[in-house]
């Protein structure tokens, strides 16, 4: 049987990068997918691929950022695959802007904050009433090893994904034992948007040549997600996974 079968999913920001590669594997293992992409093209991009592949997926243009768009696209879902079981709230990322705290913009605080944190909080807001509702199932947030450890130069990013960590433990409390919340800290993963930060960034450079087992994929995301979205992880809730190869031990 596919770990996912009869699951509806919905992955915010899956148009490139984790969220896509999240899309593809967990359509494969039988959930039908909406793509929610605040870019249309891409988001339809990512659905067209998945149902080429002999998947079920639609692509609903999403502004995470906007409570009437995440709203929409929850009930959309609802309607359209009669229910929700999963949802990622993978939509976010940083920008060369971050700094530390004394140079860093005022703007690219309140971007990271709206898009990573706010982001998140209004994914699972309008998202778990619907989970609830379909009998249960699971939330994965998205935190990064920066919310785990200390490295200079990034503390508007550090500042939202730790937020993302805190607030995912206590929704797990809050809202067992029918939704299971879990976080996973990705270090530098090879997406093409960190291609263009890894060039500005020396603290990341350093941070993906400390990888002890080697560059981390989307699809090692990817095969995270799916094992806290599937009925495996049915005893896990409030945890902080690192995919990190190593990053916070070394």
């Amino acid at each position: 049987m596919l770990r996912l079968e009869g699951k509806v999913a919905v992955i915010t920001g899956a148009g490139t990068g984790i969220g896509r590669a999240t899309a593809k594997l967990f359509a494969a293992e039988g959930a039908k997918v909406i793509v929610a992409e605040l870019n249309a093209e891409a988001g339809e991009q990512t659905a067209q691929l998945i149902v080429q592949s002999g998947g079920e997926a639609i692509a609903i243009r999403t502004d995470v950022t906007d409570p009437d768009s995440i709203q929409a696209t929850i009930d959309r879902a609802v309607r359209h695959y009669g229910g929700l079981h999963v949802l990622h709230n993978n939509a976010g990322g940083s920008t060369a802007r971050d700094s530390d705290v004394t140079t860093a913009p005022l703007e690219e605080f309140w971007r990271v904050i709206k898009l990573d944190l706010f982001g998140t909080f209004l994914g699972c807001r309008f998202g778990i009433p619907a989970i609830v509702k379909s009998g249960g199932g699971a939330v994965i947030n998205m935190s990064s090893n920066l919310a785990l450890m200390g490295i200079p130069g990034r503390d508007c990013y550090t500042a939202a994904k730790g937020a993302v960590a805190s607030v995912t433990r206590s929704m797990a409390v809050e809202f067992a034992p029918l939704v299971r919340v879990n976080a996973i800290a990705p270090s530098v993963t090879m997406t093409d948007r960190v291609f263009g930060l890894l060039a500005g960034n020396a603290a990341l450079d350093k941070m993906k040549q400390s990888h002890l087992m080697g560059s981390i994929e989307p699809e090692d995301i990817a095969n995270m997600a799916l094992f806290l979205a599937s009925d495996e992880s049915r005893r896990v809730t409030g945890q902080i996974y690192p995919v990190d190869s190593g990053v916070t031990i070394s």
